[in-house]
């Protein structure tokens, strides 16, 4: 169910951004490192909500990475301690 309300917001979103972006088409000047140029503001908010995008896309997906690392790292740590443990125990049985 979470994953239903979570499309339909999205949804509900970009159906907002995609008005706004409609309503203001006149042109704007858009000021960069090396030069000016006129876009549609259409094109200028646009293209901010996708670089918005990709930047929190990859920032969600280099925690995820890192996450699963320390995770990889916790279990192998966990087998070694395990694996000594059964080294400990039958040492001692002995």
């Amino acid at each position: 169910m979470k994953g239903q309300w979570t499309i339909i917001i999205s949804i509900v979103v970009v159906l907002l951004i995609a008005v706004f972006a409609v309503i203001n088409v006149e042109p704007v000047e858009v000021n960069y490192l090396f030069g000016k140029s006129e876009w549609p503001l259409v094109l200028v908010i646009l293209s901010s909500v996708l670089m918005g995008g990709v930047i929190v896309g990859s920032a969600g997906m280099y925690k995820m990475y890192r996450l699963q690392q320390e995770l990889k790292r916790i279990k192998s740590g966990t087998a070694e301690k395990d694996t000594a443990a059964e080294a400990m125990d039958k040492k001692n049985s002995e």
